[in-house]
């Protein structure tokens, strides 16, 4: 006899919100005492009887950026001329919305072996919750590299808690790098360009002992993807998570 698989779904209040860099906002919703959920996870978000809806509808999901240590459900978006997104900017705080979920086992391996986690603007939210949450356990129980593309320093979200973490665990090595600085006047001296295999060579050695962790825009991702096999590493090797129409 064949069963259907079925996830929570409650309603919860909008607690605050929060610009977290350029066009990036972070949403916290209440969190029910019996509702858990795994770093690295997605939940699908519904605005209820909203005042504009448009033909992408009421419904969109969300990698939940807090750790499960916080009291909260965090999401966070780059912020598109949608209705769901006017939305959920101009709402008061204590509206209701319906959540389901959680979704998804996007999360670290247990075996021995160095992680490389490759984020491209607003996927590195899942890196978020899973590093608040490790590193606020105790330590990283291996090498964990964080690559993060944003377009200028004022893209880039979390940057400053990335920082903190690095200091805390010293088997976190936190890299961010920018791909179009001609458009910031902010002052940059780390990283510059895409994600690619001189970069993480330059940090990394050899390419082929990690285990590698992408999360981004879908042809980031792929793209990503392509560099490291064509670099040796085993496709076995390579875990993704696409983010689509954010």
């Amino acid at each position: 006899m064949s069963t259907t698989q079925t996830w929570p779904v409650f309603k919860t209040a909008l607690a605050s919100r929060a610009t977290v860099a350029e066009r990036t906002m972070s949403f916290r919703f209440e969190r029910l005492v019996d509702w858990s959920y795994r770093a690295g996870q997605f939940v699908d978000v519904t605005l209820l009887d909203p005042p504009e809806t448009d033909a992408e509808g009421n419904t969109r999901g969300f990698t939940i950026s807090s750790a499960p240590r916080e009291n909260v459900i965090q999401i966070t978006t780059r912020l598109r001329d949608t209705a769901f997104k006017r939305v959920l900017q101009q709402i008061p705080l204590g509206t209701e919305v319906k959540i389901e979920g959680p979704f998804g086992d996007f999360r670290l391996h247990r075996a021995a072996r160095p992680a490389v986690l490759l984020a491209g603007g607003i996927g590195i939210t899942p890196f978020r919750s899973i590093l608040v949450e490790t590193v606020g356990a105790g330590s990283l129980p291996y090498r964990v590299v964080l690559f993060h593309a944003n377009r200028t320093p004022g893209d880039a979200p979390f940057a400053e808690e990335f920082l903190a973490l690095e200091h805390a665990d010293r088997n976190l090595t936190y890299v961010p790098t920018m791909t179009a600085l001609a458009d910031s006047a902010e002052a940059w001296e780390g990283e510059r360009g895409h994600i690619d295999a001189a970069m993480l060579s330059r940090h990394l050695g050899g390419l082929t002992v990690p285990i590698y962790y992408i999360a981004g825009p879908a042809a980031m991702v792929q793209a990503t993807r392509k560099m490291l096999v064509a670099s040796g590493v085993d496709e076995d090797d390579i875990r993704t998570e696409e983010f689509t129409g954010y």
